[in-house]
């Protein structure tokens, strides 16, 4: 079955936008709070279409509804669709400190990986889409 990767593609393409913006305006705290935003949204739909991806490869569905995220991480890394297996780790973690009280230095510690993970999430779209072409 052939994965809509419309919203990823759109939800990416987004928090680039805002982060080429976040070059030019260093500093101004909307910028990164929309930057931290987009990511969280772009974050959840990456994971998703890498599930999603998976179902159709692995021979039990309910099986890989089973595994814990690091794992279903791997299992992506042993199939050729994550690069890096531990700054998707990193970017779990990044994730779940947005989801908790608003800090400062909490928005400062997600914000300083949010263009690897925009280069990684682009890797990642490119590799599914390999497998759709």
């Amino acid at each position: 079955m052939k994965l809509d990767f419309s919203s990823y593609e759109k939800a990416l393409s987004s928090l680039q936008r805002v982060l080429d913006r976040s070059r030019t305006m260093p500093g101004d705290e909307d910028i990164r709070d929309a930057c931290i935003q987009r990511f969280e949204y772009t974050y959840e739909l990456a994971f998703k279409m890498l599930k999603r991806q998976l179902e159709q490869e692995l021979p039990s569905r309910e099986e890989l509804d089973q595994l814990p995220f690091k794992e279903v991480i791997r299992v992506g890394a042993e199939r050729g669709l994550i690069a890096v297996p531990e700054r998707w780790f990193d970017y779990r973690d990044k994730r779940n400190i947005t989801s908790h009280t608003y800090d400062e230095e909490k928005a400062s510690e997600v914000f300083a990986v949010l263009a690897d993970f925009s280069v990684d999430a682009a890797d990642l779209l490119a590799r599914l889409k390999t497998r759709h072409a």
